[in-house]
């Protein structure tokens, strides 16, 4: 799953892409280039059960970040392309004010600015969609299938959407009416999550649902304290429990219709990435397609259980651990054991 980072020159997303990722992007890269990165979500359960379990290693989940080109004046709006192979939004809006960083618009206003990426989105997607509907309207001429009357439909009420002002995302469509829609890189379908870089006097400031606030500058501050201790001293001091990076990180995954489940073991304890709503088989395709393939059923232990026992063994003795099949959905936080046969 990929997050895509957009925003305008001076917004602070390469900065914040090097701070969720570590990777540093270079002055001199090309023009239009897309960079990425994969960025580790710290999770506390993961470091829960690996002080309970003391394996040899402890893997988090990842997101993988997509620094897109700036947004500029650009009729082909090819710092889109890279946005439209990924499945979330991430809109980077500047709201710091710095007399040494100049503003595209000339002024700091970000209000304006999230209006004017919004607009950028929504005509980028009626070219297409207008585009689409011109060539179906050519083809149609010798006959259609109900597929292509199908997608021509779907097109249609796309178009009246984006003509109201709404994101296909709120277009209402169903499942057979996305379906067609699915290759056209169509932004507006994918969800989106704004990421505010503020000053230090509005870090607590809420933007609202699907926003997440942060100071670039603060995190990078942050960023350079090796101690643990004095990190957290300094949120604390911020009035902060969490950083910004491992906030965004955390909101981007869970944007997606992302959660994690546990697997533990003597050599590892490791966070798995499903789908909210996945059954057993196929987040046991996660670890490998062959337990999905030969599934049989999945031990599971719930994270709370596991935490008041203090050890799986006590679990299993309270007579806590559960036995399921295939129709059984993953939980946030379940503890699984796959049993299969190949």
């Amino acid at each position: 799953m990929k997050t895509a980072l957009l925003g305008y020159p001076q917004s602070g997303k390469r900065s914040l892409f090097t701070l969720l990722t570590g990777r540093k992007v270079p002055e001199s890269r090309k023009p239009g280039e897309a960079v990425e990165g994969v960025a580790f979500i710290r999770d506390p359960r993961v470091d829960r059960l690996n002080e309970i379990c003391r394996p040899q290693r402890k893997v988090y989940a990842e997101n993988i970040f997509v620094l897109c080109p700036d947004i500029v004046n650009d009729p082909a709006r090819s710092w889109l392309e890279a946005a439209r192979k990924c499945d979330l939004l991430c809109l980077v809006v500047r709201a710091f004010t710095s007399q040494d960083v100049y503003h595209p618009a000339g002024s700091v206003n970000p209000a304006r600015d999230l209006a004017d990426i919004r607009s950028e989105l929504m005509f980028a997607d009626m070219e297409l969609v207008e585009k689409r509907l011109t060539r179906i309207a050519k083809e149609k001429r010798g006959g259609q299938t109900p597929e292509q009357a199908n997608e021509e439909r779907a097109l249609a009420k796309c178009m009246a959407a984006l003509e109201a002002g709404k994101r296909l995302s709120d277009a209402g469509l169903d499942s057979r009416e996305l379906a067609p829609l699915k290759s056209l890189g169509l932004v507006t379908l994918l969800p989106e999550l704004v990421a505010y870089n503020v000053d230090e006097a509005d870090l607590l400031r809420d933007f609202g649902p699907g926003s997440v606030t942060l100071s670039v500058k603060i995190e990078g501050e942050i960023a350079a304290l090796d101690d643990p201790s004095e990190r957290e001293e300094y949120l604390k001091s911020l009035g902060l429990s969490d950083s910004g990076v491992d906030r965004m990180n955390a909101a981007a995954y869970s944007a997606q219709g992302l959660m994690s489940f546990y697997t533990i073991g003597k050599d590892e304890v490791r966070a798995w990435t499903i789908r909210k709503g996945s059954l057993a088989p196929t987040a046991a395709g996660k670890i490998h397609t062959d337990i999905e393939r030969g599934f049989i059923r999945v031990e599971v232990i719930k994270y709370d259980d596991l935490i008041a026992a203090g050890s799986e063994q006590a679990v299993k003795a309270q007579g806590r651990m559960q036995l399921k099949g295939r129709d059984y959905v993953i939980e946030d936080g379940d503890i699984c054991h796959f049993l299969f046969n190949v």
